[in-house]
């Protein structure tokens, strides 16, 4: 999962996946705005099959905290 979410990442904001760890936090780190956070959510929801309502989005503020969400949605 975490190699998964970290590609997706590195590919959605076109960064180099060799920054990125569970650590790594979107806005500090990453620089991510709201409008790459939409087009994140959006592949992460595409990719996991989940559906990430509005009020979780502001909780997933590190990659760990992403990962953590899809393990435990992705079935739900």
């Amino acid at each position: 999962m975490k190699d998964k979410v970290i590609k997706l990442i590195a590919e959605t904001l076109d960064v180099d996946a060799k920054k990125i760890s569970e650590k790594t936090n979107l806005v500090k780190d990453l620089e991510v705005e709201s409008l790459d956070l939409v087009d994140l959510v959006a592949a992460f929801e595409e990719q996991f099959g989940i559906e990430i309502p509005d009020k979780d989005i502001k909780n997933l503020q590190t990659v760990g905290d992403i990962i953590e969400y899809a393990e435990t949605h992705q079935n739900a």
